[in-house]
């Protein structure tokens, strides 16, 4: 699946335990300060502040995604977490991190 280590964006992968199994290239590059691909075998909590545990632990016994926006560094951002399901199973959590426009436009449609 070449496209998602192509992909304008992070996409993180972690198992039910929270251990980061999968990291495409532009992930482990925007975090090369953190560990960059060394942190594929750690625990996604061991990355994050409290609030961010908080939600993580949430998604995991929920099984709901969480969505968001932020801006860091004068960039937008889309964060995605979803559950990883494999019928009921739950796998793990996929977490996506997209660049998105400051002012960027929005259609209602029907």
């Amino acid at each position: 699946m070449d496209w998602i280590e192509k992909l304008e964006g992070n996409v993180i992968v972690c198992d039910a335990q929270g251990i980061i199994i999968y990291m495409n290239e532009r992930a482990i590059a925007n975090y090369a300060n953190d560990g960059g691909a060394g942190l594929i075998g750690k625990n996604m909590m061991d990355c994050h502040g409290e609030h961010s545990r908080k939600k993580i632990s949430e998604i995991m016994k929920t099984h709901q995604k969480n969505v968001y926006t932020i801006e860091k560094r004068g960039k937008k951002k889309i964060i995605y977490q979803s559950p990883w399901m494999n019928g009921n199973e739950f796998k793990g959590i996929i977490e996506l991190s997209l660049e998105i426009p400051v002012e960027m436009a929005h259609y209602v449609r029907t």
